[in-house]
């Protein structure tokens, strides 16, 4: 019995850590989907109407999917949300292809492309984490769930001083899911994300078009 005992406890032990690596794993792969942007190791053109799936097919021309103007402010707004959240690994751009469709729609006096800018990089992968993405073909978008002018936005017209917010200016909030898929091996991966952000934008009668001024913080969002 001594004999046999051993060899049957470091079979055991052999097939309980195989299974734990396979869960780890697991574990780190679906991590690398929905990891946040500081965390990550891993088509419809933007502004499709209200109801449509915003789901991203991968870009054919030699850009990526602009957002379509308007001058109606909440489509406006759908339109920065969807552009924001689109971007495919598995295509050409990178980063910096898809910041520049959401900066290229910002305020064309240049008074705050800078901050429109830095806020767009916070909503992306790194360039590092775009490479290890990119090994699994990651893709991303966003479902939209809801858009709405935040309380908080209506306070702050009571309180701003004469001048100092640009005629049509309005913040709306956007609620949604994130969705990412990828491939792992042969194996599709999903993941699904709730977030929520405000986007600032400027309409007439300061432009003729809207344009994007600002971002909140990703999950910090005006209520």
């Amino acid at each position: 019995m001594p004999q046999t005992r051993f060899p049957r406890r470091l079979m055991i032990l052999l097939i309980v850590g195989a299974a734990l690596l396979a869960v780890l794993v697991v574990i780190g792969l679906y991590g690398l989907l929905l990891a946040p942007r500081s965390d990550l190791p891993p088509e419809y053109t933007a502004g499709d109407p209200p109801g449509a799936s915003t789901r991203t097919p991968s870009p054919t021309s030699s850009t990526p999917p602009v957002v379509r103007e308007s001058d109606d402010p909440e489509t406006f707004a759908r339109a920065l949300a969807t552009a924001l959240f689109a971007w495919d690994t598995a295509t050409e751009f990178g980063p910096t292809d898809y910041a520049q469709v959401i900066v290229d729609v910002g305020d064309p006096s240049g008074n705050e492309t800078a901050g429109l800018a830095s806020d767009v990089r916070t909503y992306l992968p790194t360039a590092d984490a775009w490479a290890q993405l990119r090994t699994m073909q990651t893709r991303q978008w966003l479902d939209i769930n809801d858009v709405f002018v935040p309380d908080k936005w209506a306070t702050a017209l009571e309180q701003a001083s004469e001048g100092q917010i640009l005629p049509g200016t309005v913040a709306y909030t956007i609620t949604g899911i994130r969705q990412r898929e990828g491939i792992h091996g042969t194996e599709p991966v999903t993941s699904s994300h709730d977030v929520a952000f405000t986007v600032f934008i400027t309409c007439e009668p300061t432009f003729d078009t809207c344009r994007a001024l600002r971002l909140s913080e990703l999950d910090n969002p005006l209520r």
